[in-house]
């Protein structure tokens, strides 16, 4: 009965797949993001959000996700919290810009909003067209460089230094061997295509500091903290500003592209594509992925986002939102593995960042390094996000630069109505607002 049940709702004889299948599917995808249970608290707790309530925030924000995907939307997406964007919300927004947490938690809520109005309306086809493709590679490279500064900082590898701006740290320390060593195992794993590779250096990493005195044993299991520090304190008012309008936007852009390149590359590897090689029930999984960011701001946690790592459930044979399902159990089970994940040191961590950072790194091999026009651009978003410590600034950027370079080459005709207009926004606000 419950497997006729399970057949009917998610189509999996039409899919050719099966329950066994999917269950695999959904635990390797679980296996391959589960880092996130331990890094995102590790994050925002910087910012000064509870850790337990993030903790709790985190995992079940993944579980909506994963649940209004694979039920309603019927994908095998996982969802969870961003990388990048969590790191933007601690480093950028709250520590940067001065804002609160709260105001923050405001911030990623009205993104959200936009992102779900945006999905009903069906404007999304319109705003990802509109974005050049240089663009979008040079802010994946961008938060992909911000996460590898993020990580080399907490790690004591790159430290601050008056002169320079930034210098080599003390490599001799226990902090900066434990992040190098638990990066080179987990870049080894993943090469070796281990699954749960990182999830595998970060348990490593903690086991090895408790086993020679540089980290405290704080128990595995416990019944889950509360999250009332963080439930539905966000500051929606507060961010309801125009000198949050940058802010809002990058948490906007950032998920918007990474949900829809996420979708796109992972339905073609699944072979999920129609025969016109487009994606049905987008919209479904564009609003999934929306109202799990907007119930992640009420909980307590940063944007949340498809995962790029569902390609490894795809891989073990994962069609149907049954895979998804699986996965946002299985967040809902480690709710109960909070000493664990309060066990995890920043430096163990900080492998895993760095990991994330050099695949995420890798989309600046696909700009056209040839034309200068389109390079330089590249290159202003890229840097801009780690030396600024902002992805908002880094995003800014490459607008205004891309636009500026366009019009003087003689190429105006390059550029299209919505980068013209964001370009004069950014730069009204550098010039006005900041």
């Amino acid at each position: 009965m419950l497997k006729r049940l399970l057949d009917n709702h998610f189509k999996l004889s039409e899919h050719g797949t099966n329950v066994r299948t999917e269950i695999i599917a959904g635990v390797t995808t679980f296996l391959t993001m589960a880092y996130i249970i331990f890094v995102n608290p590790s994050i925002l707790s910087e910012a000064g959000v509870d850790y337990g309530a993030v903790f709790v925030a985190t995992c079940v924000a993944a579980a909506i996700g994963c649940l209004i995907m694979g039920l309603w939307a019927n994908y095998p997406i996982a969802m969870a919290p961003g990388m990048g964007l969590n790191a933007f919300f601690t480093y950028g927004v709250v520590l940067g810009m001065g804002y609160s947490w709260e105001t923050a938690l405001g911030a990623v809520f009205l993104s959200g909003l936009t992102f779900f109005l945006l999905s009903v309306f069906r404007i999304r086809e319109w705003i990802i067209n509109s974005i050049p493709m240089t663009l979008r590679l040079g802010i994946a490279a961008g938060i992909g460089l911000f996460l590898a500064m993020i990580a080399l900082k907490n790690a004591g590898i790159v430290v601050d230094n008056p002169a320079t701006l930034v210098s080599l740290g003390d490599l001799t320390q226990p902090s900066a061997l434990y992040a190098l060593g638990g990066f080179f195992v987990i870049t080894a794993l993943s090469y070796l295509r281990v699954t749960g590779a990182v999830m595998i250096g970060i348990l490593g990493v903690t086991v090895l500091s408790m086993l020679l005195g540089h980290n405290d044993y704080n128990g595995v299991m416990s019944m889950p903290p509360s999250v009332a520090p963080t439930f539905m304190a966000m500051d929606v008012a507060g961010a309801f500003n125009v000198a949050m309008f940058s802010v809002i936007f990058a948490f906007l852009f950032v998920d918007l592209f990474d949900t829809s390149g996420t979708l796109i590359g992972v339905a073609h590897r699944g072979g999920l594509l129609d025969k016109d090689g487009k994606l049905p029930r987008l919209g479904r999984a564009m609003m999934a992925d929306s109202t799990a960011s907007m119930a992640g701001a009420a909980l307590g946690t940063s944007t949340t986002t498809s995962y790029i790592e569902s390609a490894s459930g795809i891989a073990a044979g994962g069609r149907t939102g049954l895979t998804a399902v699986v996965v946002g159990g299985l967040f809902l089970i480690s709710l109960f593995f909070s000493p664990l994940a309060g066990s995890i040191p920043a430096y163990a961590t900080a492998g895993a960042l760095l990991y994330v950072a050099s695949l995420m790194a890798g989309s600046l091999a696909h700009a056209d390094w040839d034309d200068a026009t389109e390079a330089a651009p590249v290159l202003i978003a890229a840097l801009a996000m780690p030396l600024t410590f902002s992805i908002a600034e880094g995003i800014a950027l490459g607008f205004i630069s891309y636009a500026a370079i366009k019009t003087l080459s003689g190429r105006f005709s390059d550029l299209n109505p919505a980068v013209i207009v964001l370009a004069i926004v950014f730069a009204l606000k550098f010039f006005f607002l900041d």
